[in-house]
């Protein structure tokens, strides 16, 4: 045990006595700003008893951009602190929802406040945490969701797709809505490079119609059958492709075709095949073409492939009907929100498999069953507390504790 008559920083003054073990002590040059003896902190300047040549340090400390995730540093003379962006918090706004994963089987975190997480299911899984299986035999599609991922089944590459290929599938769609937006059905291709020379292939929806579309390297070719008779309950699609020459078949429509440009004749893609969207945040990385911009919407069934006139046709995948992945992916007609109850007023949000409250203002929580408090970001309104002050909750209210260098009722003085 120790004990101190005094506590110098920064020097010793000529008249106290020092025992030197070694050499001569210099005084300390620099700034010291946080001072704390047993986790006690001391106030430098106001608590002082005494001092000498001592005046306010001004490192630049914003110069080193200390704060993370898109946090706003600002200093003066006095101080410096991170003004954190949603969902984010910590003295260097190092903190989010997701560092503490509550998600279970391979689930996406998404951060839905600074306090909740959604949990974007895996194939095969629902549930708030997606935690419960699920046995998918028509795969339901949501779409891009509010979070800006679409949900979508990856299958193993299809093998030998190189001179000759057909595809026969079902679409049922969401709504009449879904057939006008920019919806992605099936792909498959080079990607990560956005070139135009990326061979690939896919399918989707634009304004109504189905849109099917290849490049062999030298490149696009595209059909664009007739508009979709949207009183039809279920759509059925065959297509094809032979060296160079394409085919589209929709519904009842007439059969089109289309021959790509230039001489290549192959269709070299090694990608995993992806239906109903794409694992990307954002489809940019998707080679150049017409780039659906969204999930498809709706149910997507009955894909079967094959790679010669003589084959049988047979589901994609390996082993056979099978993804290796996926996400937000449900069951046709099935309604996850039938399992859970929002409270307070929540509204259940459904996205494939995935299911989450959106809970009214002052609520959160996965059922909408805690209150917001008033120092809480999604508060409103915020608090006041500025300069990196601490927002503390009180029975009426709440007030600031404000760091080193600030005062005031909300810390707004230096």
């Amino acid at each position: 045990q120790i004990t101190f008559g005094s506590i110098f920083l920064g020097n010793v003054p000529a008249h106290e006595e020092v025992h030197r073990c070694a050499g001569q002590i210099h005084g300390y040059k620099g700034c010291i700003r946080d001072f704390q003896v047993n986790h006690k902190e001391l106030f430098i300047i106001d608590e002082a008893l005494g001092g000498r040549n001592v005046e306010n340090c001004n490192v630049p400390i914003c110069d080193y951009h200390p704060c993370h995730n898109g946090g706003t540093c600002t200093s003066d003379a006095e101080n410096w602190y991170c003004e954190c962006p949603k969902l984010y918090t910590g003295k260097l706004c190092q903190f989010a929802t997701c560092d503490e994963n509550p998600c279970g089987n391979g689930a996406t975190c998404f951060p839905k406040s600074s306090r909740d997480a959604v949990c974007l299911c895996p194939y095969g899984r629902s549930g708030i945490l997606c935690s419960e299986a699920i046995n998918i035999t028509q795969p339901s599609f949501s779409g891009t969701d509010v979070f800006g991922y679409t949900s979508f089944l990856a299958y193993s590459t299809i093998p030998n797709i190189i001179s000759y290929y057909e595809f026969r599938l079902k679409f049922q769609l969401a709504n009449h809505h879904s057939a006008l937006q920019d919806n992605l059905i099936f792909f498959t291709g080079q990607k990560g490079q956005g070139l135009n020379g990326d061979d690939f292939l896919e399918l989707g929806l634009r304004n109504g119609r189905v849109v099917y579309s290849y490049n062999l390297g030298s490149g696009t070719a595209t059909i664009i059958s007739k508009a979709l008779d949207l009183t039809l309950q279920i759509h059925v699609i065959h297509l094809g492709r032979n060296l160079q020459k394409g085919w589209l078949k929709v519904d009842d429509q007439k059969n089109k075709t289309v021959t790509s440009p230039g001489r290549l004749v192959g269709l070299n893609v090694f990608s995993e095949f992806y239906l109903g969207g794409y694992r990307e945040y954002t489809p940019e990385l998707l080679p150049k073409g017409l780039r659906f911009k969204n999930g498809f919407q709706g149910c997507i069934f009955d894909v079967q492939v094959r790679t010669s006139i003589n084959q049988e046709f047979k589901s994609p995948g390996s082993p056979e009907g099978h993804p290796n992945s996926g996400r937000n992916v449900g069951q046709c007609k099935d309604s996850p929100c039938s399992l859970i109850k929002c409270r307070n007023g929540g509204k259940c949000i459904e996205s494939g498999s995935t299911v989450y409250c959106d809970c009214l203002s002052g609520w959160k929580g996965a059922f909408c069953t805690e209150t917001v408090s008033v120092c809480e970001p999604e508060h409103d309104p915020p608090h006041l507390c500025r300069k990196g002050g601490t927002c503390v909750p009180l029975p009426n209210g709440y007030t600031c504790h404000c760091p080193l260098g600030t005062t005031g009722t909300y810390c707004e003085q230096g």
